[in-house]
């Protein structure tokens, strides 16, 4: 078998179908345009080449293109924009932004990275900004946290955190991120309450999962999870979390691979889902130069996840970063999908509000269908 899982517990005793390569075409995306190396930088991590796995020699066959035409049905209600916000809380907050950076205390550290979008000037004084315990410089070519800066006390790779309670690691990494992405918050809860309310056993896939909150949020809530990323440090982060968090008894299914063509296999195999959570990338490579471009490659990707729904779906939830484009986008073809479906198309943004000024940073598009 070509594909690599790696389950929690034993709860997984075969490995899924499909190759294994080093950051495939739908690794989490960067959040802007400067981020676009962290497929560069978690490839160096290694992976079997796309078509191998475990025995080597086996050759992952070349689907046909998916035919996508429009489906028949009165489209599902919509509720738009929908802006979701998240405030400053006790375990992470948006202290400040300007001048293309931005402050954020990640537990009992103030880190500064940057930000594009902060085309304002910044609200706190120096003073204030002057107290960071790290600074993103992405100035040398290091791997891991040489392209940090730490002016007070030089900090590990990684540090203890929290998320309503899940404990988890905050990681300094080469490409800038920490770990998480907090305006993801809102989605979390929205997922953790239609858990919930289900009064059932629910099915959830993560694609382009990264270190796993969304997963870890899903199995404590109840669900059994599926998580997927094509990069075999970051399926690494991800149990690392789960093991932080004491939830290595819940059952998570921890699967390197391609989430396209993981989607594909799960709709031949009848493998269905109540949630379904996809976050791809603007624009990705894979290992032998197949050319992932979300506007032409997305509206079968989205037409996938719906194939893959249960009987009784709880949702479907698109979030999409650094594209040139209106969520109106993004919102069209998830009520284009969804059609004959029911329920109700969410669209809008991604938020962050800043606890000095009150300013929202905008982080993302986000686009979701709910029974």
């Amino acid at each position: 078998m070509s594909g690599d899982c790696v389950c929690c517990a034993g709860e997984c005793a075969v490995a899924e179908a499909g190759h294994v390569g080093p950051e495939m075409r739908f690794l989490k995306p960067f959040r802007d345009k400067r981020r676009d190396s962290r497929s560069h930088q978690l490839a160096k991590g290694g992976a079997e080449p796309r078509g191998t796995g475990a025995s080597g020699n086996r050759t992952e066959p070349i689907a046909a293109p998916r035919v996508l035409s429009r489906r028949d049905g009165a489209l599902p209600a919509e509720h738009l924009p929908l802006i979701l916000e998240v405030a400053p809380n006790a375990d992470y907050a948006l202290l400040d932004s300007g001048a293309g950076q931005k402050l954020e205390q990640y537990g009992p550290y103030r880190i500064v990275r940057p930000e594009g979008q902060a085309i304002w000037q910044k609200a706190l004084p120096a003073k204030d900004w002057d107290r960071a315990d790290a600074i993103f410089t992405g100035d040398t070519d290091e791997e891991g946290i040489g392209r940090w800066r730490f002016p007070r006390t030089p900090l590990g790779e990684t540090w203890p955190m929290k998320h309503d309670g899940i404990d988890y690691l905050g990681r300094f990494t080469s490409f800038r991120h920490v770990g998480v992405f907090p305006e993801q918050a809102s989605h979390w809860d929205h997922m953790a309450g239609l858990i919930a309310a289900a009064k059932r056993p629910v099915k959830v896939l993560n694609l382009f999962g990264y270190t796993g909150l969304a997963s870890l949020v899903a199995a404590r809530a109840g669900a059994e999870v599926t998580h997927v990323d094509a990069s075999k440090k970051a399926i690494g982060w991800a149990r690392e979390n789960q093991e932080m968090a004491g939830l290595s008894q819940k059952p998570i299914r921890w699967i390197v691979d391609d989430a396209l063509k993981f989607a594909e296999r799960e709709e031949r195999r009848g493998s269905r889902y109540d949630i379904v959570l996809f976050d791809p990338p603007a624009y990705g490579r894979g290992p032998r130069g197949e050319v992932w471009q979300l506007f032409e490659d997305l509206p079968a990707l989205t037409d996938l996840c719906r194939s893959i729904l249960t009987p009784k779906p709880l949702a479907v939830v698109l979030t999409a970063y650094s594209i040139r484009a209106s969520f109106f986008a993004i919102h069209a073809l998830m009520r284009d999908t969804f059609a004959g479906m029911g329920g109700t198309v969410e669209s809008g943004e991604l938020i962050i509000r800043e606890k000095s000024a009150g300013r929202a940073l905008s982080t993302s598009l986000f686009s979701r269908w709910v029974a």
